[in-house]
């Protein structure tokens, strides 16, 4: 079949990926040049222990305390806005234990499917993107904290994610060449990471090579909808016709579907990073300042802090507070590395696609029968990438999914 595949971040290029393994002709448009899309300057993590979504309890309270300092973890900016409303509102119908139980396995579910895609991807791809398996630390300082985790790593445990409760003694010994000052931590030992931007530089050209068809600098104004079916896209660069349309755009999908006539609760988070380059005693295992909400990934001889969630719209505006934010938590975790505030243009900032449940988009239109959908993944998508391409190659192949992909039904809403 013809496919085009509208985004070109990881989770766009996964999909092309493997609807091209299936004999499919795939054209992805996108309206960057794809190298500074949301999948290349994040934390690079692989976390199926990340079961938990976004909506749960206790993130209610938190985020309205946190609303009120400007070098705050999270932060929504009040705005008449009925989108917002909406999404608010399901947010908080969604922020409760039920719903993480009822949804916690198929976190789990797809982000294993996805780890286990990208150790494929590592001996398949003639290209090395730094996959390693070295677990995920999750470190904290305070007594509330320590209460917090340990009952998620009991959780995990139940649901067959291993974690493991360690002491500060215990922590330090996993990272031999930095201090750190850690009350404990939990471990996830089958957790991974890679250096997102050589993953997504290298992934483009080898689909080329394969066949791929890529439209950068194009955007999609349009769709011409005939007999319940997508017959034209109209893009800045002309009018398109397939028998399959992928929708992967990130934090955009919401203003997308709405040219369909599709409600698409959806809300960008903005978050920042920045790289410390030739660092001489490096950390050995990703980890994440739990108070602080920091994630800190090596990738090679480089470190990279990374963190924030601002609800705030589609908007490219750096916020020095919250970037300052994450430098000042690094000495508090590693009292030994003393790093600057970045300069403005040293910092990378990326939209998060945020649905108001912390589940992804991923099935077929109930209402526009050639449409499917992959989108939505919050903080997740890197990890949940290839799964996910995997996912939407089933889908369009007519072929039964890896897993149940009921949880993550587009129109729930």
């Amino acid at each position: 079949m013809n496919i085009g595949i509208i985004g070109g971040g990881i989770i766009g290029l996964s999909s092309a990926y493997y609807l091209m393994k299936a004999g499919h002709r795939v054209t992805v448009i996108n309206q960057s040049d794809g190298h500074e899309s949301c999948s290349t300057g994040n934390a690079g993590m692989i976390v199926p222990s990340h079961i938990i979504p976004l909506a749960s309890p206790g993130m209610i309270s938190k985020g309205i305390r946190w609303m009120f300092n400007s070098t705050s973890p999270f932060y929504v900016r009040p705005r008449l806005s009925g989108d917002l409303i909406k999404w608010g509102w399901e947010f908080y119908r969604h922020a409760n234990k039920r719903h993480v139980d009822r949804t916690a396995p198929a976190l789990r579910d797809i982000s294993l499917l996805s780890k286990a895609m990208y150790q494929e991807l590592s001996r398949a791809l003639p290209f090395d993107f730094g996959y390693h398996e070295r677990g995920l630390l999750m470190l904290y300082q305070t007594k509330e904290t320590e209460h917090e985790e340990v009952e998620g790593a009991a959780y995990a445990n139940k649901l067959g994610i291993e974690a493991r409760v360690l002491s500060s003694k215990e922590v330090q010994e996993l990272e031999p060449d930095v201090r750190v000052t850690a009350r404990g931590g939990v471990y996830y030992p089958g957790d991974a990471h890679i250096t997102p931007q050589v993953l997504m530089h290298r992934l483009m050209p080898y689909l080329q090579q394969q066949g791929v068809n890529f439209m950068p600098s194009t955007s999609v104004t349009d769709f011409r909808v005939e007999n319940g079916k997508i017959k034209t896209v109209i893009t800045s660069r002309g009018e398109l016709d397939f028998d399959e349309v992928v929708l992967a755009t990130g934090s955009w999908s919401g203003v997308m579907t709405s040219k369909l006539g599709i409600s698409l609760p959806m809300q960008a988070g903005k978050g920042y990073s920045f790289t410390l380059q030739n660092v001489e005693k490096n950390s050995r295992i990703p980890s994440i300042f739990l108070e602080a909400r920091v994630a800190v990934t090596p990738m090679g001889n480089t470190l990279r802090f990374g963190g924030t969630m601002e609800i705030t719209g589609i908007d490219h505006t750096i916020n020095m507070n919250r970037v300052r934010g994450i430098v000042e938590a690094i000495p508090t975790y590693y009292p030994e590395m003393k790093v600057d505030m970045p300069k403005k243009e040293q910092i990378w900032h990326g939209l998060r696609p945020c649905s108001p449940d912390g589940l992804p988009y991923i099935g077929r239109s109930s209402t526009i029968s050639n449409l499917v959908f992959a989108t939505g993944h919050a903080m997740m998508g890197l990890s949940l990438g290839p799964g996910t391409g995997k996912l939407v190659s089933e889908i369009i192949n007519q072929e039964k999914t890896s897993i149940d992909i009921k949880p993550f039904n587009p129109e729930r809403f």
